[in-house]
């Protein structure tokens, strides 16, 4: 029963996000950019370069260039998924056409960056909603699942350069220089908006106060992991004692204040900490920080 009760709760959910995604784009793309002919990355950068050069209906464009990654998004991943891409880029598309987005400024610095900033929100909120607004997206997911010897980030930048300066070719430098702030908004935003204030940070403390920091670390109510290791040095890789490894997963708002219990604890700790994209399963509590 919890989880029939879920289901049309999740529904609602992602139809909201969406719903707000394909609004925001369009604000950014109608409200900002296409006034000041700036282009964004990916399909939708394609999309909008071939509007300007091509003088079509960027409404159309949109949906036809983007129909292929969604066919390869419904062999992939699931006819749910496509629909629902479909829904948000099809709801852009619409915005696009028939709501009146006022210009909101002819400043081109403000015109790149809160053009990037809505399409980003966008793109964002759409992804949270299970879908997204750009067959970029669906080709790094694909990319990500291949056997190819390509980095997605690889992949995408390369897309991203070819884009740009095809911008520059036909647009001039100045425009496609300022396409390039847009499209680093854009991608900046999107990052916030799926992770968040709270993205989650892996932090490996080694220290030969591990008793003391565990103890202090369970006492913040944050969930600790010990690991047994072994140090080593020099050419023959000499093996010295075991160490007790402590291993902490917590949100950047918390890590200055371990970060500060590390520094009381033991000032000469080794300390490695880097980004986490998701975390499930398990129990990680917050306590406000003072």
């Amino acid at each position: 029963m919890a989880e029939r009760s879920k289901s049309p709760n999740r529904i609602i959910k992602d139809t909201i996000l969406i719903v707000a995604g394909a609004l925001s784009a369009g604000l950014g793309l109608e409200g900002f950019l296409l006034s000041s002919r700036f282009i964004d990355g990916g399909v939708t950068g394609i999309s909008m370069l071939l509007a300007d050069l091509l003088h079509l209906p960027l409404a159309i464009l949109l949906v036809v260039i983007n129909l292929p990654f969604i066919l390869l998004g419904y062999k992939q991943f699931g006819r749910l998924f496509a629909l629902k891409s479909a829904a948000a880029i099809g709801g852009l598309s619409l915005c696009l056409t028939f709501i009146p987005y006022p210009d909101i400024t002819p400043d081109l610095l403000l015109t790149a960056v809160f053009g990037g900033f809505f399409i980003g929100l966008g793109i964002g909120l759409t992804m949270r909603g299970g879908a997204v607004l750009d067959g970029t997206e669906i080709a790094a997911l694909l990319i990500s699942r291949s056997n190819l010897p390509v980095k997605v980030g690889d992949a995408i930048l390369l897309m991203n350069v070819f884009i740009f300066s095809a911008a520059a070719f036909f647009l001039g430098m100045d425009l496609a220089l300022y396409s390039m702030i847009t499209y680093f908004a854009a991608s900046k935003t999107v990052d916030f908006v799926i992770h968040g204030i709270e993205q989650y940070t892996t932090v490996l403390i080694i220290s030969q106060q591990h008793e003391t920091l565990r103890t202090r670390i369970i006492e913040q109510g944050w969930g600790v992991t010990v690991l047994n290791g072994e140090q080593g040095y020099g050419k023959q890789g000499h093996r010295q004692n075991t160490v007790r490894v402590l291993y902490v997963v917590l949100t950047r708002l918390q890590l200055s204040r371990l970060l500060s219990i590390i520094n009381e604890v033991d000032a000469s700790a080794f300390v490695i900490q880097h980004s986490v994209d998701d975390v499930t399963g398990g129990k990680i509590k917050s306590r406000p920080l003072h």
